[in-house]
């Protein structure tokens, strides 16, 4: 690459021939000026100077990533610039755990480094791309890079260790037998941190709920099985149908029926579920439905193709529409009674299996994004200038970032302490004494972000509402943290169940 001095770029300053500089790297604009989405003008006033400071205080570095390979011509003599690959893990204040700083950790080992590194460069170089543009048209991930997703392993991945991983070659050469729930939590932060909230959730956020029931409670079922190895094989898609319109955390209050037919072969289902992610998309559902009584005693899981009477909708929520979510509509669908999962009228617990999973899951992303939305928060107030001063010299930006800093470390501790008793726990063991934990962690988890999105929009301003440029990632934040408020057991229905488990093992007749 070309070296030039200061003096010999600075002569480069009309319409004909404009370059400038931008960390010690030049950059010819003469063509490029006119196409320069905020005026040709603006930028051939610039023509021959170092505008490194202007560049930052409108864009972000990914826009350099972008037109750097037709515009790049050379270099500053003397100087060098080290660019940060957008792969790299770099520590960045606050931006990953104190692991990752080379603090010492009792948790993490040498194979969840090498798994983390390969994950973040797949995930950089074949779901970035078009991620932004995807979900900002509300388009579906196509079917051959959901292929390629699922052939990477990354259903088989977020659904934790188990039998189900063999045979994959996972990132960084795990092995299946080491992955532990550290190298799963590592797998939802790093999607987690991508941002395009829509986009990545119309992946498979579905099948992480909907296939767990298949795989606890259907290894003799050959329905389940065959189910489980065509959605594994990326064949079809399945999701979990729970939720309707009348019933949301209350689970015992679904209303869609499933009545036996005269001849007894089918279960004649009718009924409506909402808020079914990915609904839009999959082949199967994993349905909650009323066979019995009122209550939780009345109800049992049946697994439903897409078939006659089976109708869904699409859904407009914060998400874009990528997401797939789905109104489920069930109008005298006839289901095999082969397809019932575990016993009639004794659906609830099966239901209720999945929340623990699910609710960690939920959590590992919600504490990423907060981390991502505070590494955007630090590197925009170190190089926003107002007032004559850096963001970061302003005492009151200081004490926001303190604020949301100290939270999220928190509950990044207390992410860590559940996952690595999860490591070593039955899952009875982890149904008894993780379901109060994991409850409050997520309510607070939710809390916090909250407060960090809150605080983030500050620092950002008017860029933290628009969905594009350097505050796209904390605008689709504050636009869509509140799904994990409420998704997986509401915030306060989940802080009850908290205390409610606490109670449990009160002994009867402590006092002060």
């Amino acid at each position: 690459m070309k070296t030039f001095t200061r003096e010999e770029v600075a002569r480069h300053n009309t319409p004909q021939s404009a370059y400038i500089i931008i960390d010690s790297r030049v950059y010819d604009i003469t063509r490029f000026a006119a196409l320069h989405p905020g005026g040709e003008q603006l930028l051939l006033d610039l023509a021959g100077k170092d505008v490194t400071g202007d560049f930052y205080g409108l864009h972000s570095q990914q826009v350099l990533h972008k037109y750097a390979p037709r515009l790049l011509i050379g270099s500053i003599e003397g100087e060098n610039f080290v660019d940060v690959a957008a792969d790299a893990i770099v520590p960045f204040p606050y931006a990953e755990s104190n692991f990752w700083f080379g603090h010492k950790s009792p948790y993490y080992k040498e194979s969840h480094v090498r798994f983390r590194q390969a994950l973040r460069s797949w995930l950089v170089k074949e779901i970035v791309p078009d991620a932004a543009s995807q979900d900002d048209l509300g388009k579906a991930p196509s079917p051959e890079l959901y292929q390629k997703f699922v052939n990477f392993g990354a259903i088989v991945m977020a659904l934790g260790p188990g039998p189900h991983l063999k045979g994959y070659n996972l990132p960084g050469g795990v092995k299946p037998e080491e992955f532990d729930y550290f190298h799963e939590m590592i797998w939802h932060e790093e999607t987690s941190r991508l941002g395009h909230f829509g986009y990545i959730t119309g992946f498979a956020s579905g099948t992480v709920i909907g296939l767990p029931p298949l795989i606890n409670f259907g290894k003799n079922h050959p329905v389940a099985q065959r189910m489980l190895g065509e959605v594994l094989s990326g064949k079809k898609r399945i999701c979990l149908a729970i939720t309707e319109p009348y019933a949301g955390s209350d689970v015992a209050q679904i209303r869609t029926t499933a009545v036996k037919s005269p001849c007894g072969k089918f279960y004649i289902v009718n009924g409506v579920k909402k808020w079914i992610t990915n609904g839009c998309y999959c082949d199967y559902f994993t349905t909650a439905v009323r066979t019995g009584g009122p209550g939780m005693g009345g109800i049992s899981v049946l697994l439903i193709e897409r078939t006659e009477g089976v109708q869904t909708k699409h859904i407009k929520t914060s998400y874009s529409a990528s997401a797939g979510t789905a109104y489920v509509i069930f109008e005298n669908v006839k289901v095999p009674v082969e397809n019932l999962l575990g016993k009639e009228n004794h659906g609830f617990p099966i239901v209720m299996s999945n929340f623990n999973h699910e609710r960690w899951v939920m959590i590992c992303s919600t504490v990423r994004q907060c981390r991502k939305a505070i590494e955007d928060c630090m590197k925009w107030a170190n190089q926003r200038v107002a007032f004559d001063k850096k963001l970061i010299e302003q005492p009151v930006i200081r004490f926001k970032l303190a604020g949301m800093i100290s939270e999220v470390e928190s509950i990044q501790n207390w992410l860590e302490n559940v996952t690595y008793q999860m490591n070593n726990m039955s899952y009875k063991e982890q149904s008894d004494k993780l379901a109060g934990p994991i409850a409050l962690l997520k309510f607070q988890a939710t809390r916090v972000a909250t407060k960090v999105s809150d605080n983030a929009c500050q620092i950002f301003g008017g860029r933290a509402i628009t969905k594009t440029g350097m505050g796209s990632f904390i605008e689709g934040f504050q636009r869509t943290f509140k799904f994990q408020s409420i998704l997986g057991g509401s915030e306060e229905v989940l802080a009850d169940l908290g205390v409610r488990q606490a109670m449990r093992s009160m002994p009867q007749h402590a006092k002060l």
